[in-house]
């Protein structure tokens, strides 16, 4: 599978969080679906089936601990990722990786560390 049919669900509640994935992202041909909060992720993932999900964790409705729990629980094969600015909370990381996590970056991350975690995730799932 090459780059540009890999879906990608980027589920965040930032405006500038979200362009700033958008650019670095589409820049690389990867497909990409917004999800705003937890809830419209969770309403979008049984169609979308997207090949990776990128999540905050802190939003609105339904954060990222419950869009992991509803991947791990019913699509355990979809790489799940944390971009959160609560990446240097040790209870939140292991909160996350307890649930399922498969990755986690921290706010501010450096696009290129983001753009090789993504790839490294989607080796394992042997998509590319």
């Amino acid at each position: 599978m090459c780059v540009d049919s890999v879906k990608i669900l980027i589920v965040e509640d930032s405006q500038l969080t979200i362009k700033i994935l958008e650019h670095i992202l589409s820049k690389e041909g990867y497909r990409l679906t917004i999800a705003k909060d937890g809830l419209q992720a969770i309403e979008i993932i049984p169609e979308l089936r997207p090949d990776i999900v990128l999540t905050d964790v802190q939003m609105p409705y339904k954060g990222g601990f419950e869009v992991i729990n509803f991947v791990k629980q019913y699509y355990k094969e979809i790489p799940i990722m944390v971009v959160s600015a609560y990446g240097d909370d040790e209870g939140t990381i292991t909160k996350a990786f307890d649930l399922g996590l498969d990755d986690l970056i921290s706010k501010p991350f450096n696009p290129k560390e983001l753009l090789l975690r993504i790839k490294r995730l989607l080796i394992n799932k042997t998509i590319l």
